[in-house]
């Protein structure tokens, strides 16, 4: 029954559908594995349904579980608010999790610099990130997405959004190889070289094909991965040749991989990247405060004229 479940009960069952894990959960709560487990039986007798169950050695959610997720975490958010002094937060006191959803190619950059720039300043924030599987804004209205970074059509209008940065693409080559010690990246070298394709969707053209076919030339992709990281650490053999987001580029080069990036030598298509949020945490200070230590965490990266 409904009149059976209290903040403290639902603050279970958020750790539990975060874990997946009743061990892990009472981490987070500090609590007892056993009084872990006891309240999950209360949650489901109070829900009427089994919550998580058993599959493999691990525990999933059940349909129902991961429909009232969303739901519960923004009961929970707006609980926050109302015993909360938003004013006089500190973040370094917040025991909380934070779920951002990434488009691919932004995974390997703003996952392990925004991790770490608030793991010293708020140590009990826990991030999650999630994969781009939909654009859809949904998860932003029922507050199981905190926050959106993505390259999608125009939102609707009750999620508000804030462009972080134009990215283009660069190609980029092992710093050791001949293309790696060129001054400058030509069309021939397009043309001679072979290429690694990063695309989700497993696509061996792009628009460079289209650029290369408008003067009567071609490229020869090797090999198609599944994402840009994949494809840059590809091109660490020598000779290869990998198109990737600017700003992918510049975190793998700043952390020392060894890679050269180069300009290429036709205009290819931008994308602005967008950080989205719904409009109810608009004024949320806590929101607010997510939304500029992401900002924080990518600016190093962005060229002069977009930072």
């Amino acid at each position: 029954m409904a009149a059976d479940l209290d903040l403290n009960l639902l603050r279970v069952f958020d750790a539990l559908m975060d874990t997946g894990s009743v061990a892990e959960a009472a981490v987070r709560l500090h609590l007892s594995a056993p009084a872990t487990s006891r309240a999950l039986s209360r949650l489901r007798r109070a829900m009427n349904d089994p919550i998580l169950v058993r599959a493999g050695r691990g525990l999933v959610p059940t349909p129902f579980a991961q429909d009232a997720a969303g739901r519960v975490k923004a009961l929970l958010d707006a609980a926050d608010r109302l015993r909360t002094d938003p004013a006089t937060s500190d973040p370094r006191s917040w025991r909380r999790t934070f779920s951002i959803r990434l488009n691919d190619g932004l995974v390997p950059v703003i996952a392990p610099r925004l991790t770490r720039l608030i793991a010293g300043g708020a140590p009990g924030v826990r991030l999650r990130f999630v994969g781009q599987d939909s654009k859809e804004p949904d998860p932003l209205r029922d507050g199981s997405l905190d926050l959106d970074v993505t390259v999608a059509a125009p939102p609707p209008p009750d999620v508000h959004t804030s462009t972080l940065f134009t990215d283009h693409f660069v190609a980029v080559v092992a710093a050791d190889s001949e293309l790696g010690r060129a001054p400058r990246l030509t069309p021939d070298d397009l043309c001679r070289h072979p290429h690694v394709s990063a695309s989700r969707r497993g696509l061996a053209r792009g628009p460079l094909d289209d650029a290369l076919e408008r003067v009567g030339r071609s490229r020869h992709v090797a090999a198609v991965v599944p994402s840009y990281a994949l494809g840059a650490l590809m091109a660490l053999e020598q000779d290869f040749i990998c198109l990737v987001p600017q700003v992918t580029a510049a975190h793998l080069i700043d952390r020392g991989v060894p890679l050269r990036r180069h300009d290429v030598p036709f205009d290819l298509p931008t994308a602005d990247v967008e950080l989205r949020w719904h409009r109810r945490v608009d004024h949320d200070p806590s929101s607010r405060w997510l939304r500029d230590r992401l900002r924080e965490a990518i600016h190093p990266l962005l060229p002069r004229a977009d930072g």
